[in-house]
């Protein structure tokens, strides 16, 4: 098929900051939402405007809300990029950090690995990290792999592991990672996943900072940690030399 996103078209495709980040843009921040969400940003937002304050391109693709970061997920993120740093006349070298929670969080690492340009640094919260366990974690689940990933050759069970960052962790690329996680996360296990993902990294050599976060739910950051993580994402891109 045809490529039909353009710079004109660009929010009907994504969330992007580009009429209020500042000038000159020192980075884009790739953010991937969580299972289900199917919503468009219509206005500018709290993270857009945090971000363009500080020289930042915020970008929220508006990926199938099943996508598990598929073939199509990624090469769809590709071509996002792809239009934005053609028209705005950045760099193709310009550093970018991928980031989200829950789905979100897994696609942020999963899209590290597959991604055209390699983000220079990955941040997710309460990431899905092994991908065949995850079939069996809640019934709410299966559907939405299946949905995913039903193009793939072979049993579900044994393609997932292609998507999977616990069976990616010794051939992911070797940026910085941060991984955040709540001790009472009861939607993505905290030591099924982010215990098991952050110490395979740490044995492949990997450079990873976790944040444990006590006594709270999937994805629920308190402010002074929701602080902290949007500084790590920024400080990703504006403490690079």
């Amino acid at each position: 098929m045809n490529r039909i996103i353009t710079f004109e078209t660009i929010r009907n495709f994504a969330y992007v900051n580009h009429e209020i980040v500042k000038k000159p843009i020192r980075g884009i921040v790739l953010n991937f939402f969580g299972l289900g969400n199917k919503d468009m940003i219509k206005d500018e937002n709290a993270e857009g405007e945090y971000y363009g304050d500080q020289g930042i391109l915020y970008v929220h693709p508006y990926n199938n809300p099943w996508n598990w970061m598929n073939r199509q997920a990624v090469a769809y993120t590709d071509e996002l990029l792809d239009v934005l740093i053609e028209a705005i006349g950045l760099d193709d070298s310009i550093p970018v950090v991928s980031t989200g929670g829950s789905m979100g969080g897994m696609s942020a690492l999963v899209y590290s690995y597959y991604a055209k340009r390699t983000p220079v640094a990955c941040v997710a919260n309460c990431p899905v990290c092994d991908m065949p366990y995850h079939l069996t974690e809640r019934p709410d689940l299966p559907r939405t792999l299946y949905s995913a990933f039903w193009h793939e050759e072979g049993e579900l069970a044994q393609v997932l592991e292609a998507y999977s960052p616990l069976h990616l962790a010794a051939k992911m690329p070797q940026i910085p990672y941060t991984i955040f996680h709540c001790t009472k996360d009861m939607s993505v296990n905290k030591e099924k996943h982010s215990d098991r993902f952050v110490a395979a990294m740490r044995e492949s050599g990997h450079e990873v900072n976790y944040v444990i976060v006590p006594d709270r739910g999937h994805c629920d950051l308190p402010y002074a940690v929701k602080k902290q993580y949007k500084a790590c994402i920024a400080n990703a891109i504006l403490n690079r030399a």
